[in-house]
């Protein structure tokens, strides 16, 4: 069993990441950190967690984990990370592990001298629905893939939230917006060339919250927006010469509606819906984590993907302060 440490008593963690591991068959939560020791015991407790630490440092030095889950705000995420791994603990944790493709080379670093694991918390691409989404693709069910289209969006105007504060790492390019890019780089293998964007900030909180962006594939576009300030949406759908997939509940995997991706043929006279009753994407998530840390054959996502990931993203807001393409 691997033993995970939680650094922070993020509502994240509390409601998806802690619960999911609990579940997990090769991993348990032993640990919680916080800076308020009397909210660490109080989230140990409601999970029947051993140990509480009132610091960061203190559990890191504990033996009593083997690995540590970040949901701090993104703005500490390499700061704590590196300190994870000089530790000597592996390290889960939550997206972006960055807010700029340069600072994840720190983190390479870290992972590489300490001989740990470090991985970005993307469990969509632990999901039976990508999977589905990636072999479907593989294998040709859609023909050539010509163009991929997303849309990922909620309304969130709260000024202490820190999706709105920029100090914090908050927008909506590193809160939602990696979910088009991570899942279309996933499920197609490739990489985008260029891009086009036009990005909106929010006057009072100087966050991101509206990204209209258009990419180049090479042999498919993704077009997709994202918005921190518009109804709730989320869809996914990939068009090729033969047919087209589209992912319904893309993101917040049975939380948003029911796990579903349809496969129509070029007519739409023909289609097959896969049904995934509850895939359990967070637990999928920590199991696949753990047999990686403890020495087995997993796929998890690299830092190398999570640094293309972030180029993307860092591409993005550079072309949203232009006219016409710029290379990622």
């Amino acid at each position: 069993m691997l033993r995970f440490g939680i650094m922070s008593t993020a509502k994240i963690g509390r409601d998806l990441v802690v619960p999911a591991i609990q579940d997990a068959e090769n991993c348990v939560v032993t640990a919680v950190a916080s800076r308020d020791l009397s909210r660490a015991r109080e989230m140990a407790d409601r999970f029947s967690v051993p140990h509480a630490f009132g610091s960061y440092e203190e559990m890191l030095a504990s033996d009593k984990i083997d690995a540590v889950y970040i949901p701090l705000p993104t703005a500490q995420h390499i700061e704590w990370a590196i300190k994870a791994a000089d530790a000597g603990k592996h390290v889960l944790c939550e997206k972006p592990i960055a807010l700029k493709a340069d600072d994840i080379d720190g983190v390479i670093a870290a992972a590489d001298r300490n001989k740990v694991l470090i991985a970005e918390a993307y469990m969509v691409t632990y999901a039976p629905v990508w999977r589905k989404v990636r072999s479907l693709i593989a294998e040709g069910a859609i023909g050539n893939l010509r163009h991929v289209q997303g849309v990922f969006t909620y309304f969130n105007r709260d000024p202490g939230n820190m999706r709105n504060i920029p100090a914090l790492g908050g927008g909506g390019l590193p809160d939602i917006g990696v979910y088009p890019t991570i899942t279309t780089r996933f499920s197609t293998g490739k990489e985008p060339l260029r891009v086009q964007a036009v990005t909106e900030r929010d006057p009072e909180f100087g966050t991101d919250i509206y990204s209209s962006v258009k990419a180049d594939f090479g042999t498919f576009e993704l077009s997709f927006y994202i918005s921190t300030q518009l109804a709730n949406r989320q869809s996914m759908t990939f068009h090729g010469t033969e047919g087209y997939i589209e992912v319904r509940s893309p993101f917040n995997a049975n939380r948003w509606g029911a796990e579903e991706v349809e496969l129509a043929n070029r007519s739409h006279n023909e289609s097959t819906i896969f049904r995934f009753q509850d895939s359990r994407q967070y637990r999928c998530q920590a199991e696949a984590f753990a047999r990686a840390a403890m020495g087995e054959n997993e796929e998890v996502v690299s830092l190398q993907s999570s640094k293309l990931n972030q180029k993307f993203i860092d591409a993005i807001y550079r072309a949203s302060e232009k006219d016409g393409w710029e290379a990622v």
